[in-house]
């Protein structure tokens, strides 16, 4: 057994509820620590009674702690969960439902760009990252003092700026685990008849956007006999747009979700009727429609009676949480337990993981965080080579690199001119001129979580 101390932070997130007990189930972390972190003491406090209750119905000896105090909760931590979304107190029980979310959504749609989910690419995706890297460096600067070599596990998004940002300024071993991969993995056996665990694959792109380059199972190639099968059946809904493009590369888009697909192409400054999106995409949950009646999102004054409310609904959502039997894999799911327990003990154990590219894919720049399959040891993760891109996918994949750079500095800066020239570069690019006054626009309705810019 390895007992270590992990810290949650903004450890308020209800990801943890549902990340957790994956954790809290395996025997061979017995008696470790876990430490809750946020800005919001209520809501830290029922995730810790929540977590502690399920702690003890697995029986493993995890003691549960929560704190506001950062040194405190950092101090000699070995591992570190990040699910900080960028929103800061608000009452909200997720970013996307936030009015700093809404405004990155409904404003940049008053000049053309339709976004959908608005977390990865885009004026939305930038904004996100704007107001989150401020929290990311105070914690890595503090977990430099107090635990050097902490493993820090990041789940929020944008993923590649986020770990672009703390790897390039800060000292902390800052990897990002996320789901898009194993839910393509999944897809991709589903369409075979085969378990997901004996599909051996390869893929290459970053978070949110990756092609399949191999996939063999038990010795045979079988891409080919996805593609065909692939190709026979009709798209189904919310899947049109990644199913056309991989008709036309003759690859396989990995995480099939349009939502997110739709965002690294051009197509989102080209609607003309916001209620009719290509491929139907108007529909997908994320959306946001804007049309001229339409009021500007306003921050709502939180009243105590909104604020109980808002708890109850809180302690509800993480009430419903339960136990797994076991703990998660690497393939079919994000399996926190897994790949901490592996860290913890040294052992070798591929994962899937977003890390700079070090030359794991030859053509593509050196520093850019790629999500790709990693070999766990004691010190983190090390990349698995996977060979170059093809050439489409490395033209895509450059812009969107050069964007991450651009978003990571002007976030940790506060350069408003860097910030401007990641819109221009970005597929959603529109008019220099209008780019300017929505950067403007997006900056002041933020300015209370952007201390790095001036105002």
């Amino acid at each position: 057994m390895a007992s270590k101390k992990i810290v949650c932070l903004g450890g308020g997130s209800v990801y943890f509820a549902r990340a957790l007990p994956d954790l809290l189930v395996g025997k061979d972390m017995a008696g470790s620590e876990i430490v809750f972190y946020d800005i919001d003491g209520e809501k830290i406090e029922k995730m810790r009674a929540t977590v502690q209750r399920l702690a003890d119905d697995a029986g493993t000896g995890f003691k549960v702690s929560a704190t506001l105090d950062l040194a405190r909760a950092v101090d000699g931590a070995d591992f570190a969960v990040s699910s900080i979304g960028g929103s800061g107190a608000e009452v909200t029980p997720d970013v996307y439902s936030s009015y700093y979310h809404n405004c990155d959504v409904y404003i940049p749609a008053k000049y053309g760009i339709h976004q959908v989910v608005a977390d990865t690419c885009g004026p939305g995706g930038m904004m996100m990252a704007l107001r989150a890297i401020p929290a990311y460096l105070h914690i890595c600067r503090e977990m430099e003092k107090l635990c050097p070599n902490v493993i820090l596990l990041n789940h929020s998004n944008p993923m590649g700026v986020l770990c672009r940002a703390m790897r390039k300024y800060t000292a902390i071993n800052f990897i990002g685990i996320c789901h898009g991969v194993q839910g393509g993995i999944c897809a991709a056996a589903e369409t075979l008849g085969v378990p997901p665990q004996e599909l051996e694959c390869t893929w290459i792109g970053t978070n949110h956007y990756y092609w399949f380059i191999r996939i063999v199972h038990k010795g045979k190639n079988v891409y080919p006999e996805l593609m065909r099968r692939m190709a026979e059946k009709p798209a189904r809904p919310g899947r049109e747009m990644s199913t056309k493009l991989s008709q036309i590369y003759g690859y396989q888009i990995v995480y099939p979700d349009d939502g997110h697909i739709y965002e690294f192409y051009s197509l989102a400054a080209q609607v003309k009727n916001p209620a009719v999106l290509p491929y139907g995409l108007e529909k997908n949950e994320h959306y946001q429609q804007y049309h001229d009646q339409k009021p500007a999102p306003k921050p709502v004054p939180v009243t105590p009676e909104i604020r109980r409310e808002f708890l109850k609904r809180y302690q509800a959502i993480i009430e419903e949480v339960k136990l797994p039997e076991r703990q998660s894999d690497l393939i079919t799911g994000e399996g926190l337990g897994t790949l901490i327990s592996a860290m913890a003990h040294g052992r070798r154990q591929t994962a899937i993981v977003n890390i700079p590219n070090n030359f794991l894919v030859p053509n593509l720049p050196a520093t850019a965080v790629i999500e790709t399959e990693a070999v766990t040891d004691s010190t983190g993760v090390r990349g698995i080579q996977v060979g170059d891109a093809p050439i489409y996918l490395k033209g895509i994949l450059e812009k969107r690199f050069a964007w991450q750079e651009l978003v990571a500095d002007a976030g940790v800066k506060g350069d408003r001119n860097l910030a401007l020239q990641a819109i221009l570069v970005d597929e959603m690019a529109i008019q220099a001129e209008k780019a300017e006054a929505m950067l403007d626009e997006l900056l002041t309705a933020s300015r209370n979580l952007l201390p790095q810019f001036k105002f």
